[in-house]
């Protein structure tokens, strides 16, 4: 006689995984267990470090605005007497030594530790000025289209598709030779303007599944209006992919603007930015290597952590997203559980237990 098998049973080790999963969370608010699986993510908080460091060392090394940081010098003073043959870094590893100019000096003198500070600081502010524009615009379109939808879906989804087809390259170009005569943050909005489309259809999908579920109807027999629905029901159970999304655009966008500025169509000087300044020295690359690796690197950082933030928030909001337990857990709960069996098989009486084991 064969044993058939339901297959919707659990398998054991899925009973354990899942056992273990809802007993780490058991008695927890949904933002304290968004918080606690972030917490868990290593690439989240490596990207959170690296990311919290870099601009802690923007910040306090040159200023910000009016105040003044602990670093000597600025990178815009010209003719410094050269520490080192060249303007080489001043900066040693063996023995340790920092220097006047860690990060070397360019043929005008200017310091490019200085320098790559006021990069990293115009790049961050040009990244979240776009996230914040283009995050908005992309809510607003994404959530019109995805509750009303109809008409309004329609007319305002063919315009996202003619955002699209406009190439952001040749519109971040016509912006960036502008920008001589505008500043950095007009430059970032005018970005934002354009980079907004890959958002609205993200959150349109999330609306169009959301309006349709039981907790929106619900609110609409109570008499909630159309606003206090989007903005009190549906938008923050879309939050996760709103965040999500976002930040993965701010990564994107702080790489549109090096390419940009290093094709020459970016910020325009006297602001610095990270891109402008391998644009600026891309001729001294055999000669002066340095002049490259501090703002390239610094770049990579920065995007890098943004990224890996993203993942850190991405696997955070998904419940779908599950984190296996290691080896030792496994064990020890499938330990537990065979005690617990054990425990209740020998509190049962001799006939109860003959008929369990039939």
């Amino acid at each position: 006689m064969s044993t058939s098998t339901n297959p919707e049973t659990p398998a054991p080790g899925d009973t354990v995984e899942n056992a273990i999963e809802l007993q780490d969370v058991v008695g927890l608010s949904q933002g304290q267990i968004v918080r606690r699986r972030f917490f868990r993510h290593k690439g989240a908080l490596i990207g959170l470090a690296a990311l919290g460091a870099t601009i802690l060392l923007a910040v306090t090394s040159v200023g910000l605005g009016p105040i003044p940081g602990w670093w000597m010098w600025t990178g815009y003073e010209t003719g410094n007497p050269m520490s080192n043959p060249g303007g080489s870094p001043t900066l040693s590893v063996f023995p340790p030594a920092v220097g006047d100019h860690p990060f070397g000096q360019d043929e005008l003198g200017r310091d490019i530790f200085a320098r790559v500070m006021e990069g990293v600081q115009t790049s961050l502010m040009v990244m979240l000025v776009i996230g914040l524009v283009a995050g908005v615009i992309g809510v607003c379109v994404g959530a019109v289209a995805g509750y009303y939808r109809g008409g309004r879906d329609t007319a305002l989804m063919r315009f996202t598709d003619l955002v699209i087809t406009v190439p952001t390259i040749v519109i971040g170009a016509v912006i960036g030779k502008l920008s001589g005569q505008i500043s950095a943050p007009i430059f970032a909005i005018s970005l934002g303007l354009i980079l907004w489309t890959t958002l609205s259809r993200l959150v349109r999908g999330e609306f169009l599944a959301l309006r349709e579920r039981e907790f929106v109807d619900a609110a609409r027999v109570a008499g909630a209006s159309s606003g206090r629905i989007i903005f009190k029901h549906i938008l923050p159970n879309a939050i996760g992919t709103i965040i999500v999304s976002t930040t993965l655009l701010m990564s994107s966008a702080i790489l549109l603007e090096t390419a940009l500025s290093y094709l020459g169509f970016g910020i325009q000087p006297p602001t610095i930015s990270l891109g402008q300044m391998i644009q600026q020295y891309q001729q001294a690359f055999s000669t002066r290597p340095w002049l490259f690796w501090w703002p390239g690197i610094f770049i990579v950082i920065i995007a890098l952590s943004v990224n890996f933030i993203g993942d850190g928030l991405r696997d955070a909001f998904d419940p779908r997203q599950k984190r296996i337990p290691s080896e030792r857990k496994m064990a020890q709960a499938m330990k537990a559980d065979a005690s617990a069996a054990s425990a209740l098989n020998s509190n049962l009486p001799p006939s109860s237990g003959k008929l369990a084991g039939l």
